[in-house]
């Protein structure tokens, strides 16, 4: 398939201003896409409207008027992102025969859109197919699995890895500036890449100083993660028994992939949807109650649990459980009685929330709504990209692209960057063809054809773009 190259110029057709959709008119509005949304309700139409430029529609996904008032004939992307599935799929036949290129859909149902399915993606003429639940319960699997208690993520080709963990009261970096704990531990590179400070993520330069509580995220090469994990007192353990909050499709999901290989046990407020699943999990243990109780919490096992889960319909209750599990173990611990070391993971659907979720009671706080809105924009944005990383719990992405020659990034070292850029961006990391990636310092300097790795807040993606192409 022949790819034009991306640019923000290209014109993108949106369908739906529900979760996914809003987010994303959001930040393709912001990285200066041209966007045309078609979306009925004219409350959603008039709160976007004040919050990002996009031209409105107000109509029917499936109105051939709307679709003609927007010339849909001269746009290159159709993304459809209705709460039907139906329509999505609909759309994305409609959007063929008007000659639109690159069809992304997002479907819920795993009966559709799947290479076993009775209907597949080319007879959907759909070129992407997102399934957001079933991405939030594959990244919950993997974290439970990581033989780490925080979370791993493995990027270049699996040689660099972002290391994400809490600074605590105890921890040997505690009121330290990024500065000071480099020049401690120079026996190998690292990099501290993102601070999520209360509901706020910090792009840090060498001044910062890490505070308790304090969740951060460092990358380092993947041979010397094992010398990080011990500099920051990270413990390693397997993962054993698992708490699910909730059994919606995405704890239901989750509860089926790891069955058979962890303990599990599910906790359902809906006595009738807790049968329902005890008949559907054979290996998992369902219980119904409610998951904001503490009796209940304790009834489910929670001191012997080494991952709890809170997956519940409601962004609120998924944090306060969390909160809630870790009261409860610190009183447990307090009157000296044994409970295992648990990590706590929360499903958080409003973007807002998620710095807080993560910087309060959870561990981890990830977005079924962002991993699906960031799986579509790495497919449009392939061609500027080699890949995307959204850091869970913090607002930043990490990138991997090439540096373009006569780029902006090539004409000085880090260090001499303008003070704008360095307060946008981290280079983490650089390939070179004789030693392979290296962990960004300040005297590297960038060559026109590099591979580099880069972090960022998400809303300057279009920054990175710009100081990278030629």
């Amino acid at each position: 398939m022949f790819l034009k190259k991306n640019s923000p110029t290209e014109k993108i057709l949106l369908l739906g201003l529900g979760g996914i959709g809003f987010y994303l008119a959001k930040r393709f509005a912001n990285e200066e896409y041209a966007v045309t949304v078609i979306e009925r309700n004219a409350k959603i139409i008039a709160q976007a409207e004040q919050q990002f430029d996009a031209r409105f529609i107000k109509g029917d996904a499936m109105s051939m008027a709307c679709w003609h008032e927007a010339g849909a004939s001269d746009f290159d992307y159709l993304i459809a992102v209705t709460n039907d599935d139906t329509v999505n799929m609909m759309a994305s036949l409609i959007a063929n025969k008007f000659g639109i290129a690159q069809k992304v859909v997002r479907i819920r149902s795993h009966d559709f859109g799947t290479k076993d399915s009775v209907l597949t993606d080319d007879d959907l003429k759909i070129d992407l197919s997102i399934h957001p639940e079933e991405l939030a319960a594959q990244e919950i699997v993997r974290l439970i699995e990581r033989t780490a208690s925080q979370e791993i993520i493995s990027i270049a080709d699996e040689e660099i890895e972002i290391l994400a963990t809490k600074i605590t009261t105890l921890s040997p970096w505690a009121h330290k500036t990024l500065k000071e704990i480099a020049q401690i531990h120079s026996s190998f590179y690292f990099r501290v890449v993102a601070i999520a400070r209360g509901v706020q993520t910090i792009i840090p330069q060498g001044d910062d100083e890490l505070l308790p509580d304090d969740h951060i995220s460092i990358m380092v090469g993947a041979k010397h993660l094992s010398e990080l994990m011990d500099l920051t007192e990270i413990e390693r353990k397997q993962q054993h028994r698992v708490l699910l909050l909730g059994g919606g499709l995405v704890g239901m999901r989750v509860a089926k992939l790891l069955e058979n290989s962890v303990e599990v046990t599910l906790l359902e407020q809906n006595e009738n949807r807790a049968q329902e699943l005890s008949n559907t999990l054979p290996n998992t243990m369902v219980l119904h109650g409610d998951a904001s109780n503490a009796e209940v919490l304790m009834g489910a096992g929670l001191f012997r649990t080494n991952t709890m889960v809170s997956l519940t319909g409601a962004n609120e209750t998924n944090i306060m459980a969390s909160l809630l599990a870790k009261h409860l173990i610190s009183q447990q611990k307090a009157a000296h009685k044994k409970t295992e070391k648990t990590r706590t993971i929360s499903l958080v659907n409003k973007e807002d929330y998620l710095v807080l979720a993560a910087t309060t009671g959870s561990d981890i706080a990830i977005s079924k709504k962002v991993m699906a809105a960031n799986e579509i924009l790495k497919y449009i944005r392939r061609q500027d990209f080699q890949a995307v990383a959204h850091l869970h719990g913090f607002d930043a992405e990490v990138v991997e692209l090439i540096a373009k020659k006569k780029s902006t990034i090539t004409q000085k070292p880090l260090s001499k960057l303008d003070e704008y850029y360095q307060a946008k961006l981290i280079v983490g990391a650089a390939y070179y063809e004789d030693e392979g990636w290296r962990i960004g310092v300040g005297d590297m300097q960038i060559e026109a054809g590099q591979r580099v790795i880069v972090l960022c807040a998400s809303r300057d993606l279009k920054i990175i773009r710009k100081i990278f192409s030629s």
